[in-house]
C-alpha cells in the first residue's frame, strides 16, 4: 500500500421529492488506501450507487466531506470534476456501455479523444489495452459481433486506456453468465496486482467475495465487513 488513497466523512446525501426529503446516505465514514481492492456489498436500495457516484465524482454529498487524493472534492468546480474523472478514474457499467456503430478500437479510443491524445498515441493506446485484456484478435469487431463478455473486456479496455489511479464497476458481472463473470474478476485481480484500486459495486455476496476488503451499506448505512488475505 502507498498511503490514502481518498477519505469519506460524516457523508450524507439526500433528494427532495415534492415535500419530502429522503436520505440515500447517512454519515458514511470510509478510507481507501491506494492499490486497494474493496468491494461494497448491498442489496437494490441500499445507496450503493450513489455512494459510487459520489466517490466516481459523478455527483456531490449533501453535507460532509469526501477528500481524494488531498482535494476535497465539495470544493471543486465542474470542469475541476470533469478532469478528475477524465484522468483519474475509469467507469465499468453493467450494460457495457459501447457505441454500437464503433468497433473496439473505437470504442476504447473514446476517452482519449476526449482526453486531447493525438490519433497515432489513441490507436497505439486502444491496441495495446485490447491486447491487456485478451481481445487481440477482436480489435476491429463491433459489439454486436462479441459476447457478453468480450463486450465487458472492451469496457475494461476503455476504462484502462486513460491510465487511471481508479477503476470503479458497477455490478460488472451481472449481464454475464458465472463462468465469464469469473473470468471478467479474475481481470479486475490481475489488475488489482499491478498496483491499480479497484472498487466494485455489487449485491451478490459471492462477487464480493473476490475482492480483498468488503464493506456492508444497508439502508444507506456502512459498516466494514473484514479483509481478505
Amino acid at each position: 500500500m502507498s498511503g490514502a488513497y481518498f477519505s469519506m466523512r460524516d457523508i450524507v446525501k439526500q433528494y427532495r421529492m415534492g415535500d419530502e426529503v429522503q436520505t440515500v446516505l447517512k454519515y458514511v465514514n470510509l478510507d481507501l488506501e491506494e492499490g486497494e481492492f474493496l468491494s461494497i456489498l448491498g442489496p437494490s436500495g441500499s445507496g450503493k450507487s450513489t455512494m459510487m457516484n459520489i466517490i466516481g465524482c459523478l455527483d456531490t454529498p449533501t453535507s460532509g466531506d469526501y477528500i481524494l487524493r488531498g482535494r476535497k472534492i465539495g470544493e471543486q468546480d465542474q470542469h475541476q470534476l470533469a478532469q478528475i474523472r477524465c484522468h483519474e478514474i475509469g467507469f465499468i457499467f453493467q450494460s457495457f456501455q459501447l457505441l454500437q456503430r464503433m468497433d473496439a478500437m473505437k470504442n476504447v479510443e473514446l476517452p482519449l479523444i476526449y482526453a486531447g491524445v493525438p490519433a497515432k498515441l489513441r490507436e497505439r493506446r486502444a491496441k495495446e489495452m485490447l491486447e491487456r485484456v485478451g481481445l487481440h484478435d477482436k480489435l476491429h469487431h463491433f459489439p454486436n459481433q462479441l459476447s457478453g463478455g468480450q463486450q465487458q473486456r472492451v469496457a475494461i479496455a476503455r476504462a484502462l486506456a486513460g491510465n487511471p489511479r481508479l477503476l470503479l464497476a458497477d455490478e460488472p458481472t451481472g449481464a454475464l453468465d458465472q463462468e465469464t463473470g469469473k473470468q471478467v474478476l479474475s481481470l479486475f485481480r490481475e489488475i488489482n496486482s499491478e498496483g491499480r484500486t479497484v472498487i466494485m459495486i455489487t449485491h451478490d455476496l459471492n462477487i464480493a467475495n473476490f475482492a480483498r476488503r468488503i464493506v456492508h451499506i444497508l439502508d444507506g448505512v456502512l459498516r466494514e465487513g473484514g479483509k481478505r488475505a
